[in-house]
């Protein structure tokens, strides 16, 4: 039983460590209104990757692989829709001012 308990204490603290990783990121992105340096191939690689542990943690019925993975699948999520809308004006934004597209 402790044995468990251990298992599960790791997984739960690998679990926040990975989840949490994505907060300082989409705070940048917010504090900056920009999400040039994401790239949209790597996010969405990553949420379907997290769709897939999800689904594993699901299966197995592991608490610290779903609750983690449920986590992480809203932020990496709320990360690519962040890359979307601010490359989307990023755009408009070089567009308007040609000058400015060589930095």
């Amino acid at each position: 039983m402790i044995a468990s308990q251990w298992i599960n204490g790791i997984g739960y603290m690998a679990a926040f460590c990975t989840t949490i990783a994505f907060v300082p990121q989409i705070i940048r992105v917010l504090k900056l209104r920009s999400a040039r340096e994401i790239s949209l191939g790597m996010a969405l690689i990553f949420s379907f990757g997290v769709i897939m542990w999800l689904i594993y943690g699901l299966m197995l019925r592991s608490r610290p692989v779903i609750i983690a993975n449920a986590a992480t699948l809203l932020l990496s999520v709320g990360l690519v829709i962040l890359k979307l809308y601010y490359g989307g004006r990023e755009r408009r934004d070089l567009s308007q001012h040609p000058r400015r597209a060589k930095v």
